[in-house]
């Protein structure tokens, strides 16, 4: 295998597509570092392991010796990527966006090493852009040409508005790699469009249009969306360790091997291998469940809350026993204190519905004990709460 090869077996590793691969070839046969850009809009202070599937490929290709652009949108972020969204966004302050960054930053470098990132700031060239200049680079594209793209013809069609200011966004994330003179750009499926963009504007530029690649859009641990705050499926990077590691034993047997594929530091030969030995019997799928979830609790708070968290799940979902970092609810003496009402309250339950079928079916314990009637109120006291295998609470009732 040539370098080139073996560089291009890790390119591909996950990827989508990469637009075009003989392109990219040619770049890595030049014999100098290519330039990557990924770009990050800083819209939320928390990332979840769905924003790290393009920073672990960002990683990839620091270990192949490339130069890697971590892009923070500051200058974008406040007009907000329309991006599958079926209504306008509203703005970020200025203050929010910076606040934002900044937690970006501490986050990211648990994967990408900074001492091989190169940290940008879009505010730097946008920020001495006039309202000419912004009209010059509109002139680069047609009405017609983004409502080709996917959502705001949906929205088009639905007579649903779209704001002016929302065309400027893949403007203005296609000028960042003029900027940067990108030679690669990755994001997700969801941001083709705007990477086409950019390959586009190079040209107009006059510069060779950059690669593109598209990294595919982790599924949450629904196993059926996107992974999303807004879904409730999401793993957060920063979420404590015993409830990332909890959150991904709940993942489905086969999303396991997805999220292997994505987000581990395993080869792709040892992830066929420990497959294979699940698939023979030879290895438990929970125990290759818990290899997986230590591994991302050891990313990012460290070996020893791993081992830690491992032990307190095995604690809890295998001995019966009690977290000690349960949700803790307090609420008075009465109709607020029957099942179906306090479960819902403290969110252990969407709804009294869903509480009174689950206590119906036997998933309530309190104290140990099964509760079978979700109507009749508990007395004043404190209570230990435990809801089917995984939800857990403290009730005072006062």
């Amino acid at each position: 295998m040539t370098d080139i090869d073996r560089q291009m077996a890790l390119i591909r590793r996950g990827a989508a597509e990469i637009i075009d691969e003989d392109e990219l070839r040619s770049r890595l046969a030049a014999g100098r570092p290519v330039r990557v850009k990924v770009g990050f809009d800083p819209t939320a202070p928390d990332l979840h392991l769905g924003h790290t599937v393009v920073m672990h490929k960002m990683r990839h290709f620091q270990e192949l010796g490339h130069t890697v652009i971590f892009l923070i949108g500051d200058f974008t972020g406040r007009i907000g990527d329309p991006s599958g969204k079926s209504e306008t966004r509203p703005p970020l302050t200025e203050e929010q966006v910076l606040a934002n960054a900044a937690t970006y930053k501490s986050q990211v470098f648990k994967i990408l090493d900074p001492e091989k990132t190169i940290v940008e700031f879009n505010s730097r060239w946008f920020g001495q852009m006039g309202a000419a200049d912004f009209i010059r680079l509109a002139a680069h594209s047609t009405v017609a040409r983004m409502l080709e793209r996917d959502d705001f013809e949906k929205r088009f069609k639905a007579e649903r508005p779209i704001s002016i200011h929302e065309f400027l966004y893949p403007l203005c994330q296609g000028y960042d790699s003029v900027a940067l003179h990108a030679d690669v750009e990755m994001g997700g499926t969801d941001q083709k469009f705007n990477l086409l963009m950019g390959r586009n504007l190079q040209g107009h530029y006059g510069q060779p249009g950059q690669t593109i690649i598209t990294m595919p859009l982790l599924e949450g641990t629904d196993g059926v969306r996107k992974m999303s705050k807004s879904y409730g499926n999401y793993v957060g990077i920063s979420e404590a360790p015993e409830q990332m590691f909890g959150k991904l034993m709940a993942i489905s047997d086969d999303l396991m091997w997805r999220y292997y594929e994505l987000l581990s530091a395993k080869s792709l030969e040892d992830i066929a291998a420990l497959r294979s030995q699940v698939e023979s019997g030879t290895v438990h799928p929970k125990a290759a469940k818990e290899d997986l979830a230590c591994e991302m609790v050891t990313r990012y708070h460290g070996g020893d809350a791993a081992s830690a968290a491992r032990q307190s799940f095995n604690a809890v979902f295998a001995g019966g026993s009690f977290p000690a970092d349960a949700p803790e609810y307090a609420c008075d003496a009465g109709e607020a204190s029957a099942p179906a009402a306090f479960l819902e309250a403290a969110g252990l339950v969407k709804s009294r519905a869903e509480a009174k079928r689950l206590v119906k079916e036997g998933a309530l314990s309190v104290n140990g004990e099964r509760v079978g009637d979700a109507a009749t109120p508990l007395a004043a006291g404190s209570y230990k709460v435990r809801l089917g295998k995984k939800r857990f609470l403290r009730l005072t009732v006062q």
